[in-house]
C-alpha cells in the first residue's frame, strides 16, 4: 500500500482504501491505535455525530461512519486533503453522512449550532496546541452532556487538559492517545 494509503479496519467499510494527498504532516492514525479506540467507542458510536477536527486523511471519521456514526463533519483546512475527503466519501457513497468543511477548527467550533456525540482531535504534531483546541470545544459547548473526546499527541508531549477528565489512555511507537469526558 502507497504512503498516501490508509485502510478502513472495521465496520461496512472494511477493506476499502482512503486515499490522501502525500504530504509528510499529513499522518494517518496507525491501525493498532484505531483499533483500541474503536473497541473503547464500540457502544458510542453507533447512531452518533462525530467531529474529526484536523481530518488530514479522514482515516477516524470514514473509520466511525463504517461502524454505525450517523453523520461525521470533517474538518480540514488544506483544501488539497479537503478535496481528498471529498473524494473518499464520493467513492465509498457516505452521502448527507460525511460534510467536509475546509476550514479552520476553532472557527467552527466557534458556529457549533448543536454539541457532538464524539470528537476527535488529532492535530498535526509540530504545530499542535491541544490546549487551544480543548478550550476552544469547552467554550463551545460543542460536546455532548455524555460525549467523548480523542486526543492523540507526541509520547513525550506534556499535555495541559484543562479541567477534561482522563476516560482511558494509551500508547503506541512515539504517540499517545486517549479518551476525555466532562469532569
Amino acid at each position: 500500500m502507497a504512503s498516501n494509503e490508509v485502510r478502513i479496519i472495521g465496520g461496512n467499510w472494511r477493506g476499502r482504501k482512503l486515499v490522501f494527498p502525500d504530504r509528510p504532516d499529513l499522518r494517518p492514525t496507525l491501525g493498532r491505535v484505531r483499533e483500541t479506540l474503536f473497541n473503547w467507542l464500540r457502544a458510542d458510536v453507533p447512531g452518533a455525530r462525530c467531529l474529526d477536527l484536523f481530518a488530514g486523511s479522514g482515516a477516524l471519521g470514514f473509520e466511525a461512519l463504517s461502524r454505525g456514526a450517523r453523520e461525521v463533519t470533517f474538518v480540514e483546512r488544506d483544501r488539497r486533503a479537503a478535496a481528498a475527503l471529498t473524494a473518499n466519501a464520493e467513492r465509498l457513497e457516505a452521502g448527507e453522512r460525511a460534510r467536509i468543511l475546509c476550514d479552520r477548527a476553532e472557527r467552527v467550533l466557534r458556529r457549533c449550532a448543536e454539541p457532538w456525540d464524539v470528537i476527535f482531535v488529532d492535530p498535526p504534531f509540530r504545530d499542535a496546541d491541544l490546549a487551544a483546541v480543548l478550550d476552544a470545544v469547552a467554550v463551545a459547548d460543542a460536546l455532548a452532556g455524555e460525549g467523548l473526546i480523542y486526543v492523540e499527541a507526541p509520547r513525550r508531549a506534556v499535555l495541559d487538559l484543562g479541567a477534561w477528565r482522563v476516560v482511558r489512555e494509551g500508547h503506541a511507537g512515539d504517540t499517545r492517545f486517549g479518551l476525555l469526558a466532562t469532569p
